[in-house]
């Protein structure tokens, strides 16, 4: 059996994880699971302590997109019976920010469906960006599509604070899980966040139907890009996607590839994202050894679980929610 408590303090001594090291930990019998999360937890303690950073999703446009993404009830190519709707008012994104705050999330996700944003919704986002960071200590994430650069900087100068854009899948398996765009627009829109000044959020989806060594190119993929953010979905194949009835996850894996990504991306923030209570299931408490982050609340067109359940999680598991975060953000709207 690997010794995989000597694998995590190889980590935090600067050794680099290899493609074969990675794949050892997806490929590896269950009996090891609790050593592997024991070994994920060494690392994720020494960079988060036990702290975790609560985000909550706003999806302030809701279907209507051309992209022709598998796994999305919003997509072009989607019959899920949705609510649809063009972009929401200032005023109810600056609510969504108030909620928020009170719910002790440090931070707050704009999102809207589509493939770029137009100037009237670029507008909107940044007219409430600046209004919600005068108002509340929430870091800023946008998650708007494709951006261009001149975009990037004016979200930037409106004070978004980090940019999300998953590479969702790997290269080599994307052409399956989308066409009308590529996997090189995703890391292209990366990058110009990056070149903008904005913290970079880049994550995946796991169980469209890729193989595990795509799962570790999507570990390695995010590392080369050095996203600081990473979440981690699980699929929740909705009714009315391409993808829809494709099941085929356990929770023993999903905690598997929540390690593995911590071991390739020791010093990251990796939250555990959509799909966590279809796919974790009872097993969701595990989870937070390896990230230290979740959403919650609903996502964009499923539900979550009841945040008052997440907030007994972190208790019962002696776990914190990172308040030094918050304190961070309200110290720099002070100055």
């Amino acid at each position: 059996m690997r010794n995989w408590k000597k694998l995590a303090e190889d980590v935090l001594q600067g050794y680099e994880m290899t493609n074969e090291d990675a794949l050892e930990i997806l490929n590896s019998p269950d009996e090891d699971l609790l050593e592997i999360l024991h070994a994920s937890y060494k690392i994720r303690r020494y960079y988060f302590g036990n702290k975790v950073r609560l985000n909550q999703i706003i999806n302030t446009k809701s279907g209507n997109c051309s992209e022709n993404c598998g796994y999305c009830s919003q997509s072009s190519v989607s019959e899920a019976p949705i609510e649809k709707y063009y972009m929401m008012e200032k005023e109810a994104i600056i609510e969504g920010a108030k909620k928020a705050h009170e719910m002790k999330v440090s931070t707050y996700c704009i999102v809207a469906s589509g493939r770029t944003p137009s100037n009237r919704e670029l507008d909107t986002v940044i007219s409430a960006v600046k209004e919600i960071k005068e108002q509340y200590p929430l870091k800023i994430c946008a998650c708007l599509g494709l951006l261009k650069p001149e975009q990037a900087a004016k979200l930037k100068e409106a004070g978004v604070d980090r940019y999300n854009h998953n590479l969702n899948t790997s290269e080599s398996h994307y052409e399956f899980i989308a066409t009308t765009h590529t996997y090189q627009d995703r890391v292209q829109t990366v990058n110009t966040a990056k070149e903008a000044g904005i913290s970079p959020c880049s994550g995946i989806i796991v169980g469209m139907k890729e193989t595990k060594q795509d799962v570790v190119d999507m570990a390695f993929s995010l590392k080369a890009l050095d996203a600081d953010s990473i979440p981690v979905n699980f699929l929740n194949p909705i009714e009315g996607t391409p993808l829809a009835g494709t099941r085929e996850l356990n929770p023993r894996y999903c905690l598997k590839v929540l390690a593995m990504m911590r071991f390739v991306n020791p010093t990251k923030e990796i939250r555990i994202s959509g799909g966590r209570e279809v796919n974790l299931r009872s097993l969701q408490p595990l989870g937070l050894y390896p990230a230290n982050s979740i959403f919650v609340g609903d996502y964009l067109t499923t539900d979550g679980q009841e945040a008052s359940y997440d907030y007994q999680m972190l208790e019962d598991l002696g776990f914190e929610i990172d308040h030094q975060e918050q304190a961070e953000i309200t110290e720099s709207v002070n100055k």
